[in-house]
């Protein structure tokens, strides 16, 4: 689903296959993937269960670790080895045949220290808006913002989407639904009832009629649906 990071995912045992529409017949393959920031969900199809490790990125960790802006991968799917080269595939080798999580881990921190640029830097003004705007549970508008930061509106708009592809008020959208399906998931995980109307004041919303809206755009149904289908 939508989320304020770029995902990477290297597989365990079978590839990654998404589908085009919900409930769709698989139409792409993948070892490992990288995914941009996203506003509509991707479809996974699998067959109950799936090996793997996923981790986000943040646009300053897209920077020094993939040596791009988020936002030339936004909305994207992409082949790991498309951005990163052959070492996907030898990181991804390593990770199969080792024989612990401690190995693994291993594995993953010697390769991502080997990726890391640690000039990569967002400029102070773009760090402080994306903290902003996904650190608030108030949804501070996007002027308000602009002006903590010394940016016009518009400024602050063409930098979003150049470093993130995606305009603010979309990133504290995205942000605010992925703190709110999140708590909602441990929730009703606990066996806990959804109780969406104080979810909705909890986290921001206006009302819950607010955090229907937005589930209907990240997800495509309504809270209610996603949680009886067992998020």
């Amino acid at each position: 689903m939508p989320s304020p990071y770029v995902t990477l995912i290297l597989t365990l045992d079978e590839p990654l296959l998404l589908a085009d529409d919900r409930g769709g017949a698989p139409v792409r393959r993948y070892d490992a993937l990288v995914g941009g920031l996203h506003n509509t969900p991707r479809h996974v199809v699998h067959p109950g269960r799936q090996a793997g490790i996923q981790f986000g990125l943040t646009p300053l960790g897209a920077r020094a670790l993939l040596g791009m802006p988020a936002g030339e991968l936004a909305g994207l799917d992409a082949h790991m080895s498309d951005v990163l080269g052959s070492c996907v595939v030898t990181v991804r080798k390593q990770l199969l045949v080792a024989n612990s999580w401690d190995q693994r881990f291993a594995v993953l921190d010697g390769w991502l220290l080997s990726l890391l640029d640690q000039d990569a830097a967002l400029t102070p003004e773009v760090a402080r808006a994306w903290q902003l705007l996904t650190a608030s549970a108030s949804a501070l508008p996007v002027a308000e913002i602009a002006d903590a930061v010394g940016y016009s509106g518009r400024h602050l708009r063409a930098r979003m989407r150049a470093e993130t592809g995606l305009s603010p008020k979309l990133v504290g959208r995205i942000a605010r639904f992925d703190r709110t399906r999140r708590i909602l998931q441990r929730r009703v995980t606990a066996g806990g009832p959804a109780l969406l109307a104080e979810l909705a004041a909890g986290c921001g919303y206006a009302d819950q009629a607010h955090l229907t809206r937005d589930f209907r755009d990240f997800v495509g149904c309504p809270p209610s649906m996603w949680v009886a289908e067992g998020p």
